[in-house]
């Protein structure tokens, strides 16, 4: 497991310098510390995958910092190395939760084979942790709410789309819930037990861009004391989102593009190329053609990302899923001693009557804010934000079923009940016009 990074705690420097030079040499990242403390604070920082740890240091020692590792920092796999070898440290030790236990003077071939298996195990540990998420994760459901036609049909696209191993653009308005369509992509796709990425391409310069997408290499510029993965490295295998993808910067547009090009990228300061396997999404509330013929987008990168479009509706084209919503985000939000279980049917038609500039993440503002402030069971108007509970409540627009039915009604009306002639009317034949007439109940 190369590439693996390990934390060295040992206090007697020509010791820590062995094995930071032993395991470098090996192709670990190594970080080297003289002291418990130190690792602690370096362990809030930064992740590891393996400690090695002196047992005896100043201050706090080894076994205290393994306990503290096993209660804070599970994952870690941690190694116990001391010049005091009894059987009763070797046994306090490997309660504690140590992977082994190695005497001083140390054998290089003995800690290198040690460390091998360590990082195995780690290695293991982690992928039994994936595969319980990915259970979990197919117990859910697909993260978007609404049973309109028009959510309907997305829910049925993203379905179709997960099966498929093309470049997704998303389009749509702010807070219309991209983000969960393309989260929805990549749970239903092959990649979902790999990792899913998000970057918004509008909160980085162009520099900070560069080293979260790519990485960077140690010594790559000030203060890169160490290597470090990218973005578009720790998802190989996934997907990785780029939300609001037109404001990605133009020098930017060239290297994802020779990404999606070549399969392959060199970190910040790096020389070798690394080949990479992403599913890349993309998001916009822009037009991108439109940017494009500004010339503020490369238009063979639109190309790339455009290979299926889908549209994520405003809240304002699928008002009927407002009371649906509404409940979802009650359950979703709802803490203790929160009481609102419910919404007041005048609350509902006040919202359904609210234009919702902000869509879907604006009604669930709204819900967490009648969580917050309600008393009693119910959401009633008096828990809106005023400029929303000053809304004129309209009259809803009748849905196609009950057009359908004033369509019959007035036929049946005009042809004096001869349902021969009503049918001939409609455009449809006998049997339809009786089947619709009992499911109306109109007669």
């Amino acid at each position: 497991m190369t590439d693996a990074s390990i934390l060295v705690v040992e206090d007697e420097r020509i010791a820590r310098e062995n094995l930071t030079h032993v395991l470098t040499g090996s192709g670990y990242d190594v970080t080297a510390l003289a002291s418990a403390e130190e690792a602690l604070r370096e362990m809030d920082k930064k992740d590891f995958d393996l400690v090695v740890t002196d047992l005896m240091l100043p201050g706090m020692d080894g076994i205290r910092l393994l306990e503290l590792i096993r209660a804070h920092h599970s994952p870690t796999t941690v190694i116990v190395v001391t010049g005091h070898a009894t059987v009763a440290n070797a046994v306090k030790a490997m309660q504690k939760g140590a992977h082994s236990y190695i005497a001083k003077p140390l054998k290089l071939d003995e800690l290198r084979l040690q460390v091998e298996r360590a990082l195995k195990q780690h290695a293991l540990s982690q992928e039994v942790l994936r595969l319980r998420e990915i259970v979990a994760e197919g117990k859910r459901d697909l993260p978007l709410v609404g049973q309109s036609d028009i959510f309907v049909q997305l829910k049925k696209d993203v379905r179709q789309l997960a099966q498929m191993n093309c470049n997704v653009l998303i389009q749509g308005e702010t807070g219309t819930g991209k983000e969960l369509v393309a989260r929805g992509i990549h749970m239903l796709s092959p990649r979902s037990h790999e990792r899913f990425m998000a970057i918004n391409c509008g909160t980085f310069t162009a520099e900070l861009m560069d080293k979260e997408l790519f990485g960077h290499e140690k010594g790559a510029f000030t203060g890169a004391n160490r290597s470090q993965k990218g973005i578009l490295e720790a998802a190989d295998g996934g997907t990785v989102f780029f939300d609001e993808i037109g404001e990605l910067p133009l020098n930017m547009q060239v290297k994802l593009l020779r990404v999606l090009q070549e399969r392959n990228f060199l970190r910040v300061g790096g020389t070798r190329e690394i080949p990479v396997d992403i599913r890349v999404i993309a998001a916009t509330n822009c037009d991108l053609h439109e940017l494009v013929e500004k010339g503020e987008f490369r238009q063979d990168l639109y190309y790339r990302l455009n290979v299926v479009t889908l549209y994520a509706p405003p809240l304002r084209e699928h008002r009927e899923d407002i009371p649906l919503l509404v409940g979802h985000f009650l359950e979703k939000h709802r803490q203790p001693g929160q009481t609102v279980k419910a919404i007041a049917q005048e609350t509902l038609d006040i919202l359904t009557s609210y234009p919702f500039p902000g869509n879907v993440r604006e009604l669930e503002n709204v819900v967490q804010r009648a969580l917050a402030l309600g008393q009693g069971a119910v959401f009633t108007p008096e828990l809106l934000p005023d400029e929303i509970a000053e809304t004129e409540v309209k009259a809803p627009l009748p849905t196609l079923e009950d057009m359908e039915k004033a369509c019959i009604k007035k036929a049946l009306a005009a042809s004096a009940g001869n349902k021969t002639q009503a049918a001939r009317v409609l455009g449809i034949d006998r049997v339809s016009l009786w089947r619709k007439i009992k499911r109306f109940r109109l007669e």
